[in-house]
């Protein structure tokens, strides 16, 4: 199982005006490289180095760092391709979709460059690194992180570590193959997870995890910054790229304690986890204006990666399931129909008069289909018949 571990790095400021200005140079050939990718109808990668390999060299890029900004920019093309395909940019004709497909991909100074085993040497037990730059090899780079993660780093590190700024800041993303834990025998059961706004997430079990806080927290920070950014200040404007990103490692925080809270009840109980599949959810709804600064800000999607690698490090099954109708039809009775919905959080069974939670029978019901798709999925013990 791949993870990446963050670390800080520490440069002098010497060795961190050789870090920007190596970013730069690298994402500078890269939108080059793009622009000829794009001139060209992106050929594959071996056609593309063909036309840009030497200029890049020209350039004063080292062979490898050459190979990676070429690998950097045919790989950015081919997800662009991916969502296009997938209709995750908007559909034929549409706005976004022709602002994606009529300029060619871009890259900021400060965005992440690959780095591999011939650019980069690790020494852990003197918390530094040796890394190379556009003015030379930069030795003793000093590198700090959580314990956990340094651990992590020291014993499954594994392939391409990616350098980025952030800030003034410039961090290593090291990507890391930590085995998973074996899945001990069928569970018993699956817990199902209903996400929500209002309540972050629901199980099966009964346990709701309100979302309250970090509503708020969020409406804060929005009139917060609606406030600074309508002030214009020098002052008001520093202020803001201070508080850039906040909002969003809170609520990564707080995904991270309700996925960790799940799993655990999860492996306690040797139950699995099944979740909705709410992919393209944002294309799908049909969302009145005050709906959208909410729905477009609700972090599921890392909720649920969060889960799936939690899960995999504890041994616990997780499958992934339909949405549709599971807040429509009765957990008891089976029966599904829209006026079920009684409300927001009040769940009315229209055939046998059941009430409860919306968000609680949302989550039964994804229970059942988890249990389903894992007996549908799972290897048939029944044995073979003889034909003779």
């Amino acid at each position: 199982m791949k993870i990446v571990v963050q670390v800080k790095l520490l440069p002098t400021v010497e060795e961190a005006v050789a870090l920007r200005a190596t970013l730069r140079e690298c994402n500078d050939a890269a939108n080059w490289v793009s622009q000829v990718a794009f001139d060209r109808g992106v050929p594959r990668e071996y056609e593309l180095r063909k036309h840009t390999y030497v200029e890049i060299r020209m350039r004063g890029l080292g062979a490898q760092a050459a190979q990676h900004v070429i690998r950097k920019v045919r790989d950015a093309y081919t997800t662009l391709h991916a969502n296009i395909k997938a209709g995750n940019v908007g559909k034929p004709g549409s706005k976004r979709r022709v602002k994606a497909e009529s300029k060619p991909v871009a890259f900021r100074a400060g965005a992440a460059q690959p780095y591999d085993e011939r650019c980069l040497t690790w020494q852990y037990d003197a918390g530094t690194v040796s890394i190379w730059t556009t003015a030379g090899r930069l030795r003793g780079v000093l590198f700090t992180g959580s314990a956990d993660q340094l651990k992590v780093l020291r014993e499954y590190r594994q392939g391409e570590s990616d350098l980025v700024e952030r800030d003034g800041e410039f961090y290593f993303l090291a990507t890391c193959e930590v085995p998973g834990a074996g899945l001990n025998g069928a569970p018993a059961g699956f817990m199902g997870v209903d996400l929500g706004i209002v309540n972050i997430a629901t199980t099966s079990g009964g346990d709701v995890v309100a979302g309250r806080r970090l509503n708020r927290y969020r409406a804060r920070q929005v009139r917060l910054r609606a406030g600074l950014q309508k002030k214009g200040t020098k002052s008001a404007k520093r202020l803001l790229k201070k508080r850039a990103r906040r909002e969003r490692r809170f609520a990564a925080g707080v995904n991270h304690c309700v996925s960790k809270s799940i799993v655990a009840e999860a492996e306690r109980t040797s139950r699995g986890i099944a979740l909705e599949d709410l992919q393209g959810i944002r294309a799908r709804a049909r969302l009145r204006r005050p709906q959208r600064a909410a729905v477009h800000s609700w972090a599921f999607a890392r909720l649920g990666q969060f889960l799936t690698y939690k899960a995999r490090c504890a041994g616990v099954p997780l499958v992934y399931v339909d949405p549709a109708y599971t807040s429509r039809q009765c957990s008891q009775c089976k029966y599904t129909d829209k006026r079920n919905r009684a409300s927001q959080a009040r769940f009315r069974c229209r055939s046998c008069g059941v009430v409860a939670h919306a968000d609680l029978n949302a989550s039964r019901n994804v229970a059942h289909k988890g249990e389903a798709a894992w007996i549908a999925g799972r290897e048939s013990r029944v044995p073979l018949i003889s034909r003779r």
